[in-house]
């Protein structure tokens, strides 16, 4: 059981990264939450890690701080809910916004999340509701760098990944653009990300 890992990023894209430990590469599936504040290939790197054994394959999921990993393994134990939804719960909303919005029983927030429709999100607030983590302490790191011109379209290939319709995903985009001029990806990502649960 791998529980985590220390290595440098081999290759780096949104919700997958290759983490080089002493020659061995491995392939983690990270949130977007994770994902922001991940370094360049080439950089020093640790991740929390959960191991998910299926009979035909064995899967990685890499977290940067620990209430990320929690909210992950609480998700997955919910009836229904598999690590492919986990993971697009987790892209889709900041780990603190999570909490809140589960507190609330905020339909509304969970539904604006790609791939978790109505059903799911009263299942994720009626199993969760009374047994969220205490809030750990979270760092996001955000770059301060100018943003190349492939910035844009960058962005709007991972919301596209992300499940996200084309002309929806460019809508948000340019709003992120003029709302965060000169940002790199990961803060453009992010701001699009929350135009998109506007």
């Amino acid at each position: 059981m791998i529980a985590h890992l220390r290595g440098r990023i081999l290759d780096k894209q949104p919700n997958r990264i290759v983490v080089d430990v002493n020659g061995v590469g491995y392939d983690v599936a990270v949130p977007l939450s994770t994902f922001y504040g991940l370094g360049e290939p080439g950089s020093e790197i640790a991740l929390r890690v959960h191991t998910h054994v299926r009979e035909d394959a064995l899967l990685l999921y890499g977290f940067a701080t620990p209430l990320e990993q929690d909210l992950f393994e609480r998700l997955i134990g919910i009836s229904g809910i598999g690590p492919k939804v986990a993971l697009a719960v987790l892209s889709g909303i900041e780990p603190f916004e999570l909490v809140r919005a589960i507190e609330r029983g905020d339909l509304a927030r969970l539904t604006a999340i790609p791939g978790v429709g109505k059903k799911t999100s009263q299942r994720i607030v009626l199993e969760l509701k009374d047994r969220l983590p205490r809030a750990h302490g979270t760092a996001v790191v955000e770059g301060a760098a100018a943003a190349p011109p492939a910035v844009r379209d960058d962005v709007l290939s991972a919301l596209m990944n992300l499940g996200y319709h084309r002309p929806l995903a460019e809508k948000a985009v340019d709003s992120a653009i003029q709302a965060t001029p000169g940002g790199d990806f990961e803060r453009t990502l992010k701001q699009a990300l929350r135009e998109l649960a506007k």
